[in-house]
């Protein structure tokens, strides 16, 4: 690390629960809105997403 002053080690927790939640959450849109998903445009991708998270928001649970 002497050589890269500027660079900072950070500790990351063995579990990382925080990534599985992300790792999960990305999971979940992928199955439900861009694997089987017909996107005729980069518009149409960014409305499908939209419609996915605010669904989600709306209905949220804590992942088990």
């Amino acid at each position: 690390m002497a050589t890269h002053p500027r660079w900072t080690v950070h500790w990351t927790p063995p579990h990382a629960s925080w990534l599985n939640q992300i790792e999960l959450y990305f999971s979940a849109m992928t199955r439900r809105v861009l694997r089987h998903g017909d996107v005729s445009s980069r518009n149409d991708l960014i409305d499908k997403l939209d419609v996915y998270v605010i669904g989600r928001n709306e209905s949220a649970k804590p992942y088990k």
